[in-house]
């Protein structure tokens, strides 16, 4: 995948607990978009999957790599679960509040028109009960293309997209994906002058959970040290926004999903500035 030209975008990834009641999100892109900027937004089903999960009887499990990156342990079935709540559930209803305040949202999953495509992994290494185990039947992978021609023609005829995963395989498959660095491939593929990473903390914290010991500034040279020390889901949004720069997106901000305007606020530097 190539870098393109600059591009009047931003992309913001909604995250965490929030993302099960978006109404401050979607309000504040509605109002950012009626001011004339464009959006491409992008979430998870975290807590949506884990919730569905356990009531049709497949709860959910995690792995942990050996350098400590925690991520969904996904069979068929819990890809299929998967599917059901970001695709079904948040996806809908974040399209639902965003057109109720008159923005053109389009709900897609990555796999829709090949929006995410990537390779499928065929084995992970996953740290079980203390030694490294190799597992082989898992549906995830990491996004290597992004269908730049697509998502720009949406946004040029006045459309917001509203983007999910699964990824597409290019076996045809789907792939479930880290939806933090799905956001970074989207915003280095479209050129995009800014990446948000919201979520249900104010930022990278120096010391987790004390939310007072924010890092507000964090130059581009200490990102891998950040990530070494950064704690559970943080260490994929400071991985993604390493990816994201590394790629030529100008700035990224790791911001607050919970604040009133929570766009425009980290839009104004509002948590960890990256760039």
């Amino acid at each position: 995948m190539t870098t393109n030209t600059p591009y009047e975008v931003s992309v913001v990834k909604l995250g965490g607990s929030v993302g099960k009641n978006p109404a401050a999100f979607c309000r504040d892109a509605a109002e950012l978009l009626g001011r004339g900027q464009r959006l491409v937004i992008v979430h998870g089903g975290s807590e949506h999957t884990n919730e569905l999960a356990e009531a049709l009887g497949h709860p959910s499990q995690f792995i942990t790599s050996p350098s400590g990156h925690t991520s969904r342990r996904t069979d068929r079935r819990t890809l299929e679960i998967m599917q059901m709540a970001c695709r079904g559930l948040l996806n809908q209803q974040i399209v639902e509040q965003l057109q109720g305040h008159g923005v053109r949202a389009i709900g897609l999953s990555g796999m829709d028109g090949g929006i995410w495509r990537g390779e499928r992994k065929a084995a992970i290494r996953a740290v079980i009960d203390g030694r490294v185990t190799v597992v082989r039947d898992d549906f995830t992978g990491a996004v290597s293309e992004v269908n730049v021609i697509l998502l720009r023609t949406l946004l040029d005829a006045g459309f917001t997209p509203v983007l999910s995963p699964p990824a597409v395989s290019f076996g045809g498959e789907p792939i479930n994906v880290d939806a933090d660095r799905a956001a970074a491939m989207t915003a280095a593929a479209l050129g995009a002058r800014n990446l948000l990473l919201l979520s249900n903390v104010p930022g990278l914290l120096a010391k987790f959970p004390d939310e007072s010991s924010l890092i507000d500034r964090l130059p581009k040279s200490q990102i891998e040290a950040a990530q070494s020390a950064a704690q559970g889901r943080m260490k994929k949004k400071v991985l993604g926004a390493g990816e994201a720069l590394q790629l030529g997106v100008r700035r990224v901000v790791i911001g607050d999903a919970r604040r009133h305007s929570p766009i425009t606020e980290a839009l104004l530097g509002v948590g960890t500035v990256i760039e």
